[in-house]
């Protein structure tokens, strides 16, 4: 029997478009013989629909959820179920609406980027469920998510991370001269400003000195309450590696150097200067990457490293600056869920995308499994030893406990 397969994408995040193309292409290649695709997708409102139609990248331009052949659903969240829910409204003068499944998804492929997807918060409602998926857990899905909380938690970890401080909205519209002081003051020009919690360089922009930081600061804070600047180098090379794997079975993909002229990559440089519908796999890049085997090595091994770290299970992409100046290597960021899965950097390491993806729901799988051989039926017998006394009785406003 074929395993059903839901292919989770889109949401309420501006990166929704995005995850509309990764999706997609990962439905052209996942193998049609060993597993039942159900396309799951989360629209701006944050409503769920499937249908076989939402598996056409046409079925987006522009989304009808009232078309034919796409039915909004809605989640089983009890434990295992796994069912995708429809509310038939039936006719005549006196139907009544009847809760019907739409269908059973075995395993989760999550294709989101950004907030309400790769942040957690969709991992939280798939653990509830308790439902295998393939993405990286909450905590870590959470703090790559967060530009801030993921440069402290490197530089925690005592990993190279560039110098950077961050702000508040509030702080900012209170003070601006304050802010652009402390950045002058502490990092000084060029700087990178980047809202916290959204990927694909969205919001993100390059201030060389404080007039361009000022207009830099409100472009960001346009997108997020909490912002990040990150000093700038000098013409530094990016290089970008993917990890796959679960737990203490780990494997780093050739690095990647994109090209672009600007030294900086923005959503249009991403994802639409070399034909959209093919996402990340389209952009400009020398794969692999002309570089040392000794600075190979070394984005590699750290990739491991932070792969087990925030504990990633699946398909995730790290992305670094080296200094060619200074001779080092900065991490800039892991993103947890990478456009269009990271494939093209595991296809020139030999692997096909339709592998990829049967490792993603293995690495899966064996997640679940783990999670559910923990021990959650400890009893500390403490309810018998707990009395309120009787219902409206004088004097029982505490609880007694025996001890």
């Amino acid at each position: 029997m074929k395993k059903q397969i839901g292919v989770i994408f889109g949401s309420r995040s501006c990166e929704r478009e995005v995850a509309i193309i990764s999706a997609v292409q990962l439905m052209r290649h996942i193998n049609r013989e060993t597993y039942d695709v159900i396309p799951v997708y989360v629209d701006e409102h944050g409503n769920w629909y499937t249908g076989e139609k939402l598996t056409e990248i046409g079925s987006y331009k522009p989304f009808n959820p009232n078309a034919s052949g796409i039915l909004r659903v809605f989640p089983d969240l009890s434990s295992g179920s796994g069912a995708l829910l429809t509310v038939n409204k039936g006719s005549g003068l006196f139907a009544k609406e009847k809760v019907e499944i739409a269908a059973r998804v075995d395993v989760y492929i999550v294709v989101m980027h950004g907030l309400n997807g790769e942040d957690g918060t969709l991992q939280g409602l798939l653990e509830l469920a308790n439902v295998p998926y393939t993405s990286t857990g909450v905590a870590g899905s959470a703090i790559g998510m967060d530009k801030i909380m993921m440069k402290q938690f490197f530089r925690g970890a005592d990993l190279p991370v560039l110098p950077g401080v961050w702000f508040t909205r509030s702080a900012f519209e209170s003070d601006r001269d304050a802010v652009i002081k402390k950045v002058g003051e502490e990092l000084g020009y060029p700087v990178f400003v980047k809202p916290a919690n959204l990927g694909s360089s969205i919001g993100v922009s390059r201030a060389d000195d404080a007039e361009s930081l000022a207009d830099s600061l409100e472009l960001a804070f346009d997108y997020d309450r909490r912002v990040l600047v990150e000093k700038g180098l000098d013409k530094p090379i990016e290089l970008n590696c993917s990890v796959v794997g679960y737990d203490e079975e780990t494997e780093a993909s050739p690095i990647e150097m994109p090209i672009n002229s600007d030294e900086f990559l923005d959503f249009r440089d991403k994802y639409l200067a070399s034909g959209g519908s093919k996402g990340m796999a389209s952009l400009h890049r020398v794969l692999p990457a002309p570089i040392e085997e000794d600075l190979k090595n070394e984005i590699q091994e750290l990739s491991r490293t932070i792969f087990r770290l925030l504990d990633c299970k699946g398909v995730v992409r790290i992305d670094y600056m080296f200094d060619r100046i200074g001779g080092k290597l900065y991490i800039t960021e892991i993103n947890t869920i990478p456009g269009s899965l990271a494939f093209y950097l595991w296809v020139n390491a030999g692997v096909s995308y339709t592998k990829l993806i049967d490792r993603m729901i293995g690495y899966a799988e064996k997640a679940h499994e783990d999670k559910n051989r923990a021990n959650y039926a400890y009893t500390s017998d403490i309810l018998n030893g707990v009395s309120f006394g009787a219902k409206g009785s004088k004097g029982s406003k505490g609880a007694k406990t025996a001890k």
